[in-house]
């Protein structure tokens, strides 16, 4: 059974938003941030993954820009619970560029999954660069 924490050390924290939900996430590089942005969401839905089967999923998407291709990154996250009740655990970024992200997830059936999530949005999203990486707001739709 896999957890999640939510701490500033995780690269990843919630914060207040007045309609929706909303967390800051950071890494040194951006597929660091990806992979933070991913562990974040799962955070804070709870999940649990089970213990077995587990499963591997190769992820293809294309975007216009970093910000485009980490939305589409999350919803497709979101995308693969709905339809096949899957979390992942461990995240391999492959390929990232400014069009185009690859990753390997590896993961299990959810046994917890507390909170809906509709989508991730684009709003008021910048992927900022910092003397120590990259650093986003994101906003879920529930």
């Amino acid at each position: 059974m896999t957890a999640f924490s939510n701490s500033p050390a995780s690269g990843f924290q919630e914060i207040d938003h007045t309609a929706d939900w909303a967390y800051q996430v950071w890494g040194k590089s951006l597929a660091e941030l990806f992979t933070h942005a991913a562990q974040g969401l799962y955070a804070l839905v709870g999940v649990e993954l089970a213990t077995e089967p587990r499963v591997v999923r190769t992820i293809h998407l294309t975007g216009v820009d970093s910000e485009s291709l980490l939305v589409a990154w999350l919803n497709e996250l979101i995308h693969l619970h709905e339809s096949e009740n899957l979390g992942f655990d461990q995240i391999e970024i492959l390929r990232l560029d400014g069009a185009a992200l690859q990753a390997e997830v590896r993961g299990a059936p959810t046994q917890q999954w507390l909170k809906d999530i509709k989508a991730a949005t684009y709003h008021n999203l910048v992927i900022h660069s910092t003397e120590k990486g990259f650093e986003a707001t994101l906003v879920l739709d529930v």
